[in-house]
């Protein structure tokens, strides 16, 4: 404003000053002091902890706070650096403005950390000063690893899973949820048996924990028990092991169900014959004939309990001769039905016989004359159902189809690495479970068949995690010949499997 007016106007400077140490110039302060002759008259960093020893649990990767919590934290992570700043006595004399990690060798057992720390000193002088804190890592088991290393038996819960079919698709599926959800982060030993899963536990509320999640995934039941394993008269303690029976529903996804009259009447005569389409934390049920479907609850399903007629380890394939559409395609759940009317005949039967059936079936916005389907032949097959009895009058159908096939095209991949993976858990085997050739045979059967089932049905594959194959290579001939492939999975739904390892090893080679 003043120059505008052409007014003469004086500029404030601020003199500089002499320090009464070394005589050097400088800003003025409190003082009258340069910063190193400051750092060298007063040491705020005097009476704080320079050496602080830690404890750390090698086999969880855990770290002692007194006096018994201990807490999970990776190498310079946020966790372990609030940890050590949370050690250091004194603290509240100074003020810290920034704390970091100084890199050290993994197995040195020394941790680093610098300090920028600030403290008012002489006449309202605020000095900063750095200095570095070195901790000594010591190796001390936790109480949960020390009583898995004494006894590895010395569990306190434990969970019996169990489901009373001849196949394990169910349990495949399982172990991708509880991966997932990490679940079982808690368990101290897995166990496969014969017809399920044991896990055991460290504390009971884990067991409990751990049951709750299977009864959101899985229509279930469960009961428990307890025994006294020991018992002190003076302190008044007992010691209990406690174990969780969870039963699995035996009804899986697939399945052709003969529903009870009494089941039948309560759902709008629905059925009798129904089809399993999905299990979750329900079951769904479709009329093959009608498209008329229905959800139970674990609570509906095991007040009135019933088994399937036959399971998926029983389909058969046929080959569609021809088809008509009798209605137009509908959206029941999330998934897609058009009623059709088909000829199909048995693959086995080619050359054999002319034996023809006329079916309805709920797949006719999938199913085209040529392609292959498989399904269940009631035509040969001898069902002994006590609730199928209950039906007078009721005439079975010849065939009843529950899925498109792709075999075909399955055979030209045979042998062929996928592009993508599935982790497991770490599961002891049973010595008392089912072993031999036969039995390892079974087993890789039914998971490829269950592989196969991820890559048909993006429903099912909604809830796990697959993660990216690194050992894949896509071969250019391959994808020329095939042609019209296998159903796959799709690049953008698979996640990238994090290696720590890899990823230190790349920092290193950008840091050289």
């Amino acid at each position: 404003m003043a120059q505008e007016m052409g007014m003469f106007t004086v500029h404030h400077t601020i003199g500089n000053v002499l320090c009464c140490k070394c005589g050097i110039s400088m800003q003025p302060n409190a003082a009258n002091m340069c910063a190193n002759c400051l750092r060298s008259e007063i040491d705020i960093t005097e009476g704080l902890q320079k050496h602080v020893i830690i404890c750390h649990c090698p086999e969880c990767d855990s770290y002692l706070q007194p006096p018994r919590t201990w807490i999970k934290a990776q190498l310079e992570s946020k966790e372990l650096l609030t940890f050590c700043v949370k050690r250091l006595k004194n603290l509240n004399k100074v003020r810290i403005v920034q704390a970091e990690f100084i890199w050290t060798e993994p197995h040195s057992k020394r941790i680093k950390v610098k300090l920028k720390v600030q403290k008012e000193v002489l006449h309202g002088a605020i000095l900063e000063q750095a200095y570095t804190v070195e901790y000594v890592i010591q190796d001390q088991m936790c109480e949960s690893c020390t009583r898995v290393q004494a006894n590895p038996d010395q569990w306190v819960a434990a969970v019996q899973l169990r489901q009373h079919v001849s196949h394990r698709r169910t349990f495949f599926y399982l172990e991708q949820l509880i991966l997932k959800h990490d679940a079982a982060a808690r368990a101290i030993m897995i166990k496969q048996m014969d017809q399920g899963i044991d896990l055991f536990f460290s504390n009971r509320s884990h067991a409990v924990k751990f049951v709750e999640f299977i009864g959101k995934v899985v229509p279930s039941r469960s009961r428990n028990d307890k025994q006294l394993v020991s018992h002190d008269p003076k302190s008044n303690n007992y010691n209990y092991k406690y174990t969780f029976s969870v039963e699995i529903s035996p009804v899986c996804r697939e399945d052709l169900i003969c529903l009870p009259p009494k089941v039948s009447n309560s759902l709008g005569n629905l059925g009798p014959l129904v089809i399993c389409t999905k299990v979750s934390n329900h079951i769904a049920l479709l009329d093959p004939f009608t498209l008329r479907n229905c959800f139970l609850d674990a609570e509906q399903y095991w007040r009135a309990s019933f088994k399937s007629l036959l399971s998926s380890r029983q389909l058969v394939e046929y080959i569609v001769l021809d088809i008509e559409a009798v209605s137009s395609e509908v959206n029941i759940g999330g998934s897609k039905y058009a009623l059709a009317d088909a000829q199909v005949a048995r693959i086995s039967d080619f050359g054999k016989n002319d034996t023809i059936f006329n079916v309805r079936t709920h797949l006719g916005h999938l199913l085209n004359p040529g392609d292959y389907a498989l399904g269940y032949d009631l035509y040969a097959a001898n069902s002994n159902d006590s609730e199928l009895d209950k039906y007078k009058g009721f005439v079975l159908p010849d065939v009843i189809l529950v899925k498109k096939s792709y075999e075909e095209k399955w055979q030209k991949k045979r042998g062929k690495p996928r592009s993508w993976k599935l982790k497991s858990l770490n599961m002891e085997i049973d010595d008392n479970a089912a072993k031999g050739r036969d039995h390892e045979e079974k087993m890789n059967s039914e998971y490829e068949q269950f592989l196969r089932d991820l890559e048909e049905n993006p429903d099912l594959r909604f809830n796990i995690s697959l993660y990216r194959n690194k050992e894949y290579q896509p071969s250019e001939m391959a994808s020329v010949t095939d042609g019209d492939d296998a159903p796959s999975v799709p690049l953008e739904e698979l996640l990238a499997d994090l290696d720590l390892s890899e990823e230190e090893a790349d920092n290193d080679s950008m840091r050289e």
